[in-house]
């Protein structure tokens, strides 16, 4: 008779969707969040999906351990479709309860806000921890509509500015 007996447990990873808003207006928000993915992707409990958006959107999931990759595949420019990325980001959760979505944007929306205000509520009350992150500028200040963010937040998201260190410590304690 053959036994097995496993120590280890299986667990569901977490999934980190990050969001990055590539505006002309983003730069340093953009570079700051290619670098997170990249750590993010290396942590053994994580599966890390990354949509670059302006007007258009771009999934570069498959270089999410790649933060050169994911700089040499952004254009900034154009406008800003929160909304739209928020709809596609909600594509991608498979298990709301053990998934994060970060928006990494400046709030600025280029279309109504009511559509982007229904999205965040929809994935916060489907069980979705989501952190809208401000945009930072050159000196780590953040640069963003507050009252859009605000519109947010009372939809549910948690939103901050925060640099990347702090937001490492907040997806720490979202997943722990």
């Amino acid at each position: 008779n053959l036994h097995f007996f496993a120590r280890t447990r299986t667990h569901m990873p977490w999934h980190i969707i990050m969001a990055v808003d590539c505006s002309g207006s983003m730069m340093d928000s953009v570079i700051h969040s290619a670098v997170m993915a990249g750590i993010f992707s290396g942590l053994p409990a994580t599966r890390v999906s990354v949509v670059a958006f302006d007007t258009s959107i771009v999934d570069l999931s498959g270089h999410a351990d790649d933060p050169v990759e994911i700089l040499l595949s952004v254009q900034l420019g154009g406008g800003t479709n929160i909304a739209g990325a928020l709809r596609y980001c909600e594509g991608l959760v498979g298990d709301a309860r053990r998934t994060i979505l970060v928006f990494v944007t400046d709030f600025f929306e280029g279309g109504p806000p009511e559509p982007l205000v229904a999205a965040v509520r929809r994935m916060r009350e489907a069980g979705v921890r989501v952190l809208g992150l401000a945009a930072l500028d050159a000196e780590a200040a953040p640069v963003y509509d507050r009252q859009m963010a605000q519109r947010c937040a009372d939809a549910g998201a948690e939103v901050a500015a925060l640099t990347p260190r702090r937001l490492a410590e907040w997806v720490e304690k979202a997943i722990s």
